[in-house]
């Protein structure tokens, strides 16, 4: 998987993992999609995707690195997919 790919399935995973927010956006905790085993699996490197995604503005939280155990109450909300911005992703 590139890192495209891997930053589209961070995305199902937040929506599927998180709760969806009066915005359209989705929140979870880092602990949450850490401990979670079908993210396990799927992501080799959760913390990288998270970097690459945050880093593409495609989700947003406080912090540079996250760690298992000392970070897992961070939330990790990914951004609300606007429209517009989906019509010029095509």
């Amino acid at each position: 998987m590139n890192v495209d790919e891997e930053v589209e399935r961070l995305k199902e995973e937040i929506q599927r993992l998180g709760q969806i927010q009066s915005d359209g956006s989705y929140k979870v905790t880092f602990g949450v999609l850490f401990n979670d085993d079908r993210c396990a699996n799927i992501f080799e490197a959760l913390v990288g995707t998270l970097r690459a995604a945050k880093k593409r503005k495609v989700v947003a939280y406080d912090g540079e690195l996250l760690l298992q155990g000392v970070h897992d109450n961070v939330e990790i909300i990914l951004k609300a997919t606007t429209p517009a911005a989906a019509q010029s992703s095509n």
